[in-house]
């Protein structure tokens, strides 16, 4: 098969499970194994996520191999390292969803890949992967893109309930990993509660030269608006976690205040028909454009927006809302989530209903564009990838290339 840059990769098979050696023999750098679940064609920050800070490692002189599930066994290499992709169900009514459920299989590809650390970026199926650590003796990180009792919340479970279940798996996850990663102070915040003491803090990052508002073309924003004064976009994944029916309620609320608003959906998901269905039978003026995936097409579109959306109630970052910072467009987010810390004053936190988006919204539009747009991109400034990576390398104790070593004690927060 080939893999990207026309490069030819050799089954995953015969790779993954050849001889074993240790990546401290015969050569410099650490072999970091990243695992993640829930990873698919059209993810969205997860995905992104993964492949810049894969490039990250392979620039500082380490080796990253990414093993995710897919439909089909695939060995390649990308510019982020390695990548494994192993056979996996498909989780129903989640869009495309896959994970890694054969355990043994999995196992033997860890054994034969002899890491030097492992980054895991799923705290729930693959939690096991952290005694697979202890006993290789091999340092382990786990990355928390998610909030337990936030994600419960969402799906519908009572808040005390919520926390109390998230606790308990908050505590498991805190002793199974020698280390937590959380990307912003509001993730860290459920294991502060359960009194976890290996939690460090990196930041993610965003790409300032693709996202620059520069970008930002008349044309581009007129075929979008379509006539409309104002263009709000969201760019998600459309699945109950994200709320992205808030989006549709913040645009009906200014239409009904009188904002000729239009609303372009970047993104795919389980709730779309529903979504669709909804906007056609209010009459609501939004275009569905199902996942973008030419990037810089992304950002024209994140460029010509006069504002980004970002209702998910459960975010511990929020990627396309930085993204839109850094093309020059504020946006409004979940006051219940992460991003009020990531967007600052560079945008409004609103309350999960249609009436506090709708007012908030209201709000940064009635701003001087020049200054609002300018707030947004000097507060994108604040992320870069490199930043990002050095923060994620320094949590593995791997900041420098070099031969594996064991993890010393580290500060409360790395990067900042």
């Amino acid at each position: 098969m080939n893999a990207p840059g026309g490069r030819t990769a050799a089954p995953a098979r015969a790779r993954a499970y050849g001889p074993a050696h240790h990546a401290s023999y015969g050569r410099e750098g650490l072999r970091i194994v990243r695992l993640a679940n829930f990873v698919t064609p059209t993810s969205g920050g997860l995905r992104t996520a993964l492949d810049r800070l894969g490039r990250g490692y392979r620039a500082a002189g380490h080796d990253p191999v990414l093993i995710v599930p897919g439909a089909e066994a695939r060995d390649e290499t990308a510019d982020q390292g390695r990548v494994i992709t192993l056979p996996g169900p498909e989780l129903p009514a989640t869009g495309g969803y896959r994970v890694l459920a054969d355990r043994r299989r999995l196992a033997a590809l860890l054994d034969a890949l002899a890491p030097d650390r492992i980054e895991v970026s799923d705290r729930t199926t693959l939690r096991w992967t952290g005694e697979w650590a202890r006993r290789a003796r091999v340092p382990s990180v786990m990355v928390s893109h998610e909030t337990a009792d936030g994600v419960l919340r969402t799906w519908g479970l009572p808040a005390p309930l919520a926390v109390r279940a998230a606790d308990r798996l908050n505590r498991r996850t805190a002793w199974a990993y020698g280390r937590i990663v959380c990307t912003t102070a509001w993730a860290q915040d459920e294991f502060t509660r359960v009194g976890a003491r290996n939690v460090v803090r990196a930041p993610l990052g965003v790409d300032l030269e693709r996202c620059r508002p520069g970008r930002r073309d008349p044309a581009v924003r007129a075929g979008y608006a379509a006539g409309a004064g104002v263009l709000l976009v969201l760019c998600s994944r459309l699945s109950v976690e994200k709320r992205p029916g808030t989006a549709l309620d913040a645009l009906a609320g200014l239409l009904d205040a009188g904002v000729p608003a239009r609303l372009v959906v970047a993104g795919d998901g389980p709730l779309r028909p529903a979504l669709e269905r909804r906007a056609r039978t209010r009459g609501l003026p939004a275009l569905f454009l199902g996942h973008v995936a030419d990037r810089e097409e992304l950002a024209d579109l994140q460029a010509a927006a006069d504002l980004c959306l970002a209702p998910g109630p459960a975010e511990t970052f929020g990627l396309s809302a930085l993204e839109a910072l850094a093309c020059g467009t504020p946006a409004v987010v979940s006051a219940s989530s992460a991003l009020p810390e990531v967007v600052g004053t560079a945008g409004a936190a609103a309350a999960d209903t249609p009436a506090a988006f709708t007012a908030a919204a209201r709000g940064l539009l009635a701003l001087p564009e020049a200054p609002r747009r300018a707030a947004a991109r000097a507060r994108a400034e604040r992320f870069s990838w490199d930043r990002s990576v050095a923060a994620f390398l320094g949590a593995h104790e791997a900041a420098a290339a070099g031969p594996a070593a064991a993890l010393p004690p580290l500060p409360q927060e790395v990067g900042g």
